[in-house]
């Protein structure tokens, strides 16, 4: 939200009366009360609900509706000279037929200056091409061909590092929900071969796509204590920052933004400055629906998922998810066939659910993600969302189900071996204390369990991990009567 009021505050009086009229002309009412509060009379949020008659959640979504408003516009603003640019490029051959040479060629080179200031490489080469042809009779011709074959090399370059970026995501998901060494190995391949593409050339639009891939491979692949040659991350951001502010009409930087401060976030989160990462929890929660929408070809945005949850639970503020959720989440589609990226969705969905006791609703999520995709290729998290399930259902009491599907999950690890599953092992094994007829010492005995699950770490997706095994959890277990005695 301070993101929201610092970019109000900047607005230039013309763009601020243009989003102004442009929502009141939307019957946007509200969120053009907003706008004005937070920029003329500087209310302070709760006194702005109070005003509108709103609750939190409502102003939640009237606000994060208001910050896409003004970043639509800004964004607007921002394409309106590049697209002027784009359009020459595209009429140029009216140019060539049309005018004479000599004017041609002063277009041309007042064209690429504009391109250059854009970074536009891929238009660049038209503008080559078409300079090429037209010194084709002069010494000039060589040196417009050399950069002609200089900027389709690094246009592929950077389609190259585009695309390894989008494979090394991918890859990232597989191995996240494996823990598998073939795919961290790969993982490792794919970095070294993104360091060696951005060395090609001296672009910072390359180091952008390294410094993206680079940073999330020190925090979730290989930890900076192991690997710390080169730059530090920190060090990183600064350079990042300085080329976004140098190129601060480029489309891509303004969009990458977001994925740096998720970057941020989880830098400071992987080194537990919790204080720090607060700075940038707020920015990437706020766009959290376009984050997981439309930037999975650029970080593992389902990450941000997980870490909103281990923050809810540090904070002792998880029931305020489910609510949260109806706000922020409602716009979002299933991908199903994004498997890891949908399955984490799904499951951080459940234990909204299961935080609030929506025990019914947690279990119907899981349910349908288990019947709709098939985690056969991911053996060890399909166990681990079946005892997210099981959990459900020792809460609903449904006995019946419960035995049914923790026989499942048995017959999965005598598959793979004991010692490959003890935190699912450990899991059941809460459970079926809960469960079970005998009454004496059941909360001595769950207690005694937690510290046992807790000490498994497991490199792969693992749900039961988020749950909170506090006091609470162990009274509602204890609570639970066997099916002897229901």
């Amino acid at each position: 939200m301070a993101k929201l009021k610092n970019i109000i505050k900047q607005l230039s009086e013309k763009d601020y009366k243009e989003i102004y009229d442009s929502l009141m002309e939307s019957n946007a009412e509200k969120s053009a009360y907003v706008l004005r509060s937070l920029r003329e009379r500087q209310l302070s949020d709760s006194k702005i609900m109070v005003e509108l008659e709103v609750n939190a959640n409502a102003y939640y979504t009237l606000r994060s509706r208001l910050n896409q408003k003004i970043e639509e516009h800004l964004l607007q603003q921002m394409e309106s000279p590049r697209t002027d640019i784009l359009r020459k490029v595209a009429n140029l051959n009216e140019v060539l037929f049309t005018k004479k040479r000599t004017i041609s060629i002063a277009t041309l080179g007042k064209l690429e200056k504009e391109l250059q200031d854009y970074d536009l490489a891929s238009e660049l080469t038209v503008v080559y091409k078409s300079l090429k042809k037209l010194h084709v009779h002069t010494p000039e011709h060589f040196n417009y061909s050399q950069l002609y074959n200089r900027h389709i090399a690094f246009m592929l370059a950077v389609d190259k590092a585009e695309d390894l970026l989008s494979d090394y995501i991918k890859k990232y998901g597989n191995y996240y929900f494996t823990g598998d060494p073939t795919e961290k190995l790969g993982l490792n391949l794919m970095m070294k071969e993104m360091q060696n593409v951005s060395k090609l050339y001296d672009s910072h639009r390359l180091y952008i796509y390294q410094s993206c891939m680079l940073i999330f491979h020190r925090l979730f692949v290989e930890p900076d204590e192991v690997n710390n040659e080169g730059e530090a991350i920190e060090d990183i951001f600064v350079r990042v920052q300085k080329i976004f502010e140098t190129y601060p009409l480029d489309p891509l930087y303004y969009h990458l933004n977001l994925v740096f401060e998720f970057l941020h976030l989880e830098y400071y989160n992987h080194y537990k400055v919790y204080r720090q990462s607060e700075k940038y929890y707020e920015e990437v929660n706020d766009a959290v629906a376009t984050l997981l929408v439309n930037y999975s070809n650029y970080t593992f945005t389902a990450r941000f998922l997980i870490s909103k949850l281990e923050r809810h639970l540090r904070n002792n503020t998880e029931k305020s998810l489910y609510a949260e959720n109806e706000g922020l989440l409602i716009d979002i589609e299933a991908e199903t066939h994004d498997v890891p990226k949908h399955v984490i969705f799904i499951c951080y969905r459940a234990l909204s659910s299961y935080y609030v006791g929506k025990y019914d609703e947690a279990a119907k999520i899981i349910n349908h993600l288990l019947n709709e995709v098939s985690l056969k290729k991911y053996p060890f998290v399909q166990m681990e969302v079946k005892a997210l399930l099981a959990l459900q259902y020792c809460m609903l009491r449904d006995f019946e189900l419960f035995t049914q599907l923790t026989n499942s999950i048995q017959r999965q690890i005598r598959l793979f071996g004991k010692d490959a599953c003890e935190n699912v092992m450990l899991f059941l094994k809460l459970l079926r204390v809960a469960s079970s007829e005998a009454k004496k010492e059941k909360a001595k005995k769950i207690t005694l369990i937690i510290p046992k699950f807790k000490e498994v770490l497991v490199d792969y997706f693992s749900p039961t991990s988020l749950i909170k095994m506090d006091e609470n959890f162990v009274e509602q277990l204890a609570a639970i009567e066997g099916q002897a005695d229901a």
